[in-house]
């Protein structure tokens, strides 16, 4: 029955009760009928345990995954006397994100967002040539949900001993299995989220005031809030996040086209499927047996063999799950492997199928990533140690002194990016000035050298004055100058004096 005569339905049922004295509002048995008709309870998912390549390496893929993020925190790294020992750290107290031998300052965001862009790039390219390859094996929501899988076999068993488990009634054996199940991946939860703070602070300090109560309540809050993310879409709505949360499904559409490989039935190879037995001939019919395993083994719940869907996340379970029912039946594996419907029409047409990796969409994706790398990179390469960022007074826009000359003043800061203090020289270009004084430093026409310790930023005053000879007629700009002698390292900013008379 669909839904319009679920609807008309309930329609005639509400008028049947009205003409019966029952009082229902049509609203009322409208909404009743949508609910009937367009809501449907979720139907648990039992993905079996197969064997085969592809197994192998999403297990490799997930114990290289979670080590990286379970143990980056750990890592040392000497940056010298001052600074902290930890390899990866995003130290908001201080304004500064490490990694490795990277120092990055909250004005160097623009690394991040290149990090970000490459991320995207890289995602679009390796979609374009593989599909949904990220998903199937890389997504955080995928080995999360992968590991949980894995415990919930560990303890309820394989496909049909979870099934079996859950149309059993509440026993001692059964609550104890949820019970051992739900506190695994509890601790599992809990351990990701203590994981991810570890990234803020330094991470065996954090973890003895954690276990001695001496850390700040929000560290304890964020370890809550992960908690119950990752318990819940791990193990509580696994595919449904794939489903209906997550965007990139309906992403990838426009990032792939038809000779992207894909995880496909080969139905020029499997059709007409249908049941076979040991010593019956092959003659006439295809190498599917209609077995369902691919079916089975797959943790979204889907049958590959109805083709493309927005479920599929190209996990290539269903491949391995084949290939074994192939070893039985005594047939080829590749029933079900990487391959594309272009070449499947290919082969019906008595054409030899081809991959072309090698297509615009390609070539743009991989030109647009090696470019934005580049820029990077330079960038990187070329990156200044020290800084200068300048500030003009705007009330008041100048000072007229008692012998007619005008002073401009400005904020200055000077930041040093380097493990040591250095002596820097701060010159300006571009003016004929009377004084020049950086306030606690020198009065002076000529250079003034500035102490900047360490990973610091140093503010000071800047008074800049000009004689009524030499003033400019109108507003000018000039050039403040940051230079290391020891290095030979600049850099400059622009910046300008307002000489008054109504500027």
């Amino acid at each position: 029955m669909n839904a319009h005569t679920k609807l008309n339905a309930t329609i005639a049922a509400a008028m049947d009760e009205a003409a019966n004295g029952v009082v229902r509002s049509d609203a009322e048995a409208i909404n009743r009928s949508a609910k009937q008709a367009f809501y449907k309870a979720r139907v648990p998912i039992y993905p079996k345990l197969v064997h085969g390549f592809y197994r192998k390496l999403k297990w490799a893929v997930m114990a290289i995954t979670l080590s990286i993020y379970y143990f980056t925190p750990w890592i040392r790294w000497d940056r010298g006397p001052g600074a902290p020992s930890q390899a990866v750290l995003v130290d908001l107290a201080h304004e500064r994100f490490y990694f490795f031998f990277i120092e990055l300052w909250p004005q160097e965001v623009y690394y991040i967002t290149g990090l970000l862009i490459l991320a995207a790039l890289s995602i679009f390219l390796a979609s374009a040539l593989f599909g949904r390859i990220w998903c199937g094996y890389a997504c955080p929501q995928t080995v999360w949900t992968d590991l949980f899988i894995y415990v919930e076999r560990m303890i309820e068993g394989d496909r049909s001993a979870r099934i079996r488990l859950d149309k059993e009634p509440w026993t001692a054996g059964k609550i104890a299995k949820r019970v051992s199940k739900h506190s695994a991946w509890l601790v599992i939860s809990v351990l990701t989220g203590g994981a991810w703070i570890f990234y803020f602070a330094d991470a065996p300090t954090l973890a003895r005031q954690l276990f001695t109560g001496e850390a700040a309540l929000t560290a304890y809050a964020f370890i809550g809030i992960f908690t119950f993310t990752t318990y819940s879409l791990g193990g509580l709505m696994r595919e449904q996040v794939c489903i209906y949360m997550c965007p990139w499904p309906r992403i990838q559409a426009a990032m792939t086209d038809a000779e992207a490989l894909s995880v496909t039935y080969r139905s020029d190879r499997g059709e007409p499927r249908g049941f076979h037995k040991k010593g019956q001939s092959w003659e006439g019919r295809g190498a599917c047996i209609d077995c369902n395993q691919c079916v089975a083994a797959c943790p979204m719940g889907i049958d590959i063999r109805d083709g493309a869907q927005l479920e599929c996340i190209n996990c290539a379970l269903c491949i391995d799950a084949c290939d074994e029912v192939m070893d039985k039946v005594g047939l080829a594996h590749g029933l079900i492997a990487y391959d594309t419907d272009v070449n499947i029409q290919r082969r019906k047409a008595g054409e030899k199928p081809r991959f072309q990796f090698v297509r615009a969409r390609t070539i743009l994706y991989g030109g647009v990533t090696a470019v934005v790398a580049a820029i990077m990179l330079f960038a990187f390469m070329t990156r200044h140690t020290i800084g200068l960022d300048v500030l003009r007074d705007r009330n008041p826009n100048y000072v007229r002194l008692s012998d007619g000359s005008v002073r401009n003043g400005y904020t200055i800061k000077l930041l040093n990016h380097s493990g040591h203090p250095r002596s820097l020289e701060l010159t300006i270009d571009g003016l004929k000035v009377t004084s020049f004084n950086v306030i606690g430093e020198h009065d002076t026409k000529g250079d003034i050298n500035i102490l900047v310790p360490a990973d610091k930023v140093r503010s000071l005053r800047a008074l800049i004055a000009i004689e009524p000879a030499d003033l400019p007629k109108e507003r000018r700009e000039f050039t403040f100058t940051l230079k290391d002698p020891a290095s030979g390292e600049k850099v400059e900013t622009r910046s300008m004096f307002i000489p008054g008379g109504g500027q």
